[in-house]
């Protein structure tokens, strides 16, 4: 099984896989932006190491007592060394060694081999619905296969750290944890920073924030130093405010070109790091990102000689808020002022503390006052009333994770754990970046704080979400949306299946189990979005992914091309058994859960989708009711055979758009060579998938799309408006963007009918 892939291979599609930074920067690489190069080491080599070494069992249950330790700093310390070990034991598959050093070797050149930074890429990470920023580990400036692998390995057992653990258990991330991670070619940093294409503290769109410092971007994504901050207007990329930091060191590569070093910057170095027009340069390749995913992006950067690199990008998770109020919020002079830097207004007594491992001398409730603040700082950092630090930027890790927790935070004071005192009472506005002496009546959380910056949008077109992860299902399922348009069952099938065959887990009569932990993971789903509608799309794994499985070789054939070959609805007919396991499982979830509703994939004929409807209505699922059944539009046969479907007893069909395009344009979605030709947008596919809609609406059935167009180009929401689609199911971090993409379209096609009734 093939455990690494290029960067260049990897898209946003590839999220479970590859996870949040690996899939970004394939997303990246893709749209033609400056990204060094890389590959991904695949969540499924930590599952098949974990899985194989035997301790799987043992971290599931170990990682669950964690959880429930959180708050307990002491207990918590204990299970996430345990935790620790049991990495450690697992050790490195020979097989995925091979592939490592393989893919390292292959990033080297006539210098010799690469240096290379070994990154996290923890499913979840750098989604849209949290950062997890700096809560796993990442290591620069490595050099050598050996160290290579050591390096990949720690970056599994970072999963477990105190404040990882800590993080998801305020974020309700309650599922099992695993880790990808991007190894990437090193840029040797002159200048590098942070941009984001919205003001992260105010949700201002019409804004950008640069934060820039010497050397490697650690620092300031850390906190490490105060960056220079600059806001440029997004309109005309005026640079609308310049604020020169202080960057006492810098961190850079060593002289004898392997591992970091720290050098200090003198007093004559203190000014700016970038130049006007290397700020309005980063501001547009930021902007560039924000086009590509078409929403607000927190962009990593960093300058080499005359070229800027993009490094990690990912969506602003914080949007949404705007500064508190100023009534009532400790009006007066000014004990400390800094950056504003998580909206919200607090009062309490000050607790000023050298470092993470004081955080149990903090009370609830109390002001945390930090020289900086680290990701470890997260267990104490949740507790606390309000945080505000000396150094740091807008942009560090300690304030993305502040402005998740709604804690009022302000960084960058430079003199707050010298100017207040412990037990001093103080009232922290952190939309002003101001701190004064007194209480005020109400705080403020900035979770709280006027969450309208934008009306709630109401449209006729449906918007739903794409899932494959149960962990992200009551975040997605809190924004403006309608539902789940496609619940992709592949991450809960091989989580249920514990890596391993159906084939083999029925041979050895396990199928309750089975059953049971997949009800478990649905179900929870179900229960975050009722009574909104879940279309749960069985299981579509090719027969390659299917070997990839513990026991697959025994069980599946080779086939040259697998993406055409025995998949969907043909392999449920052939393997009924299976496909029995998912409708148990279903039927199990939908006696609490009635929106749960199937959908076939990959539908080829009338004769396989009669006889695989036979196996739903022999199961127990088949007594269901209520429940829908739907076909996805994957193969352009449906174009014919769309009215017999509906004749047996169809109720509603979603265009899958990335394979309905490949197969009606004849190119390898996922070849690099043919990448140019495949377009969603070519008029032979918008005719394809006018004519499923315009059949849909003539029979009384929805019609929806679940493709990564709407996703990744919002623009092409409106060709489905106008076809008279009657829902839209995108990714989670588009939902906001293609809802008023919609709402726009939906408008012009009023006005548009209104014109031509007066003509």
């Amino acid at each position: 099984m093939d455990f690494v892939r290029d960067i260049a291979a990897i898209g946003l599609a590839d999220e479970v896989e590859a996870g949040g930074k690996g899939a970004n920067l394939g997303e990246l690489t893709a749209a033609r932006l400056p990204v060094p190069a890389a590959f991904i080491v695949l969540r499924s080599g930590y599952l098949e190491a974990m899985r194989r070494s035997g301790v799987a069992d043992d971290l599931a249950a170990e990682h669950r007592a964690a959880l429930a330790a959180v708050g307990d700093h002491a207990q918590l310390a204990q299970r996430c060394d345990r935790l620790h070990a049991l990495v450690a034991k697992a050790g490195m598959p020979e097989d995925l060694e091979a592939q490592i050093v393989h893919a390292y070797d292959g990033l080297g050149g006539a210098d010799g081999p690469a240096l290379v930074a070994v990154r996290s890429s923890a499913t979840g990470e750098d989604s849209a619905s949290a950062s997890f920023a700096g809560m796993n580990v990442t290591a620069t400036n490595v050099r050598g296969a050996a160290d290579v692998v050591e390096a990949v390995r720690s970056c599994w057992a970072s999963l477990f750290s105190p404040r990882a653990e800590t993080y998801r258990a305020e974020r309700k991330f309650t599922g099992e944890p695993a880790m990808a991670v991007v190894v990437q070619v090193m840029v040797a940093a002159e200048r590098s920073g942070v941009a984001f294409t919205a003001d992260p503290g105010t949700g201002d769109e019409s804004r950008i924030v640069i934060e820039a410092a010497r050397g490697q971007g650690e620092v300031v994504v850390s906190g490490a130093v105060e960056p220079d901050h600059y806001v440029l207007a997004k309109e005309d990329l005026r640079i609308l405010e310049s604020h020169t930091g202080k960057q006492g060191f810098a961190i850079v590569r060593s002289v004898d070109g392997a591992g970091d070093r720290t050098i200090e910057v003198d007093a004559d170095d203190q000014g700016r790091a970038l130049d006007n027009e290397q700020v309005r340069a980063i501001a547009r390749l930021a902007m560039a990102a924000e086009k590509h995913y078409g929403r607000p992006q927190d962009v990593e950067w960093a300058i080499e000689g005359d070229r800027i690199w993009l490094v990690q990008a990912r969506p602003i998770t914080t949007l949404g808020t705007v500064q508190a109020p100023h009534t009532d919020t400790g009006e007066g002079t000014a004990l400390v002022t800094g950056l504003a830097a998580a909206p919200g207004v607090a009062s309490g007594a000050v607790r000023v503390l050298a470092g993470p491992s004081e955080g149990q001398l903090l009370q609830d409730g109390e002001i945390l006052v930090a020289e900086m603040t680290t990701p470890d700082w997260v267990p104490t950092i949740r507790k606390a009333a309000a945080l505000v630090t000396d150094s740091g930027g807008v942009t560090c890790h300690a304030a993305i994770v502040a402005r998740e927790l709604g804690v009022p935070c302000v960084v960058g004071t430079r003199t707050a754990t010298k100017d207040l005192m412990d037990g001093q009472i103080v009232t922290v506005n952190g939309g002003r970046g101001r701190v004064v002496a007194g209480a005020v009546t109400r705080p403020v959380r900035a979770d709280e704080v006027a969450a309208a910056p934008r009306a709630r949008v109401t449209t006729a077109t449906k918007i739903y979400a794409n899932l494959a992860m149960p962990d992200i299902a009551e975040a997605v399922a809190a924004q403006d949306v309608d539902g789940l348009g496609l619940l992709r069952a592949e991450f809960l099938l091989t989580s249920a299946l514990g890596g391993r065959h159906p084939h083999d887990l029925i041979a050895r009569g396990e199928q309750e189990g089975f059953v049971t932990r997949m009800a478990d993971s649905l179900g929870g789903i179900a229960s975050a979005f009722a009574p909104r509608p879940v279309i749960y799309r069985a299981t579509d794994l090719r027969s390659n992914e299917f070997r990839g499985l513990t026991g697959g070789e025994q069980y599946e054939p080779v086939e040259d091309n697998p993406m055409i070959g025995y998949r969907g609805c043909f392999r449920y007919i052939r393997e009924p058994e299976m496909f029995a396991l998912e409708l148990a499982a279903l039927a199990r979830v939908r006696e609490q859960y009635p929106n749960v509703h199937l959908m076939i994939p990959f539908v080829r004929t009338r004769w396989e989708l009669e006889a695989c409807l036979e196996l739903v209505d022999a199961s127990p699922l088949g007594r269901a009711r209520g429940l829908h059944r739907w076909v996805m539009a994957e193969v352009p046969s449906v174009v014919h055979w769309l009215p017999e479907y509906i004749g047996l007893g169809i109720d509603g069909v979603s265009i899958g758009s990335n394979d309905l395009t490949q197969l009606v344009l004849g190119v390898d979605r996922d070849s690099q060579l043919c990448a140019e030709v495949f377009d969603e947008a070519d008029p032979a596919v918008l005719a394809t998938i006018e004519q499923i809609v315009q059949t849909a609406r003539a029979h009384g059935i929805p019609s929806s799309l679940c493709g990564q167009a709407p996703s990744t180009h919002p623009n092409f929401a409106e060709h489905l408006v106008r076809m008279g689609i009657t829902s839209i199911s995108v990714n989670p971090d588009a939902i906001d963007t293609v809802r008023r993409t919609v709402a726009a379209a939906e408008r012009r096609v009023l006005l548009d009918a209104a014109l031509n009734a007066q003509r």
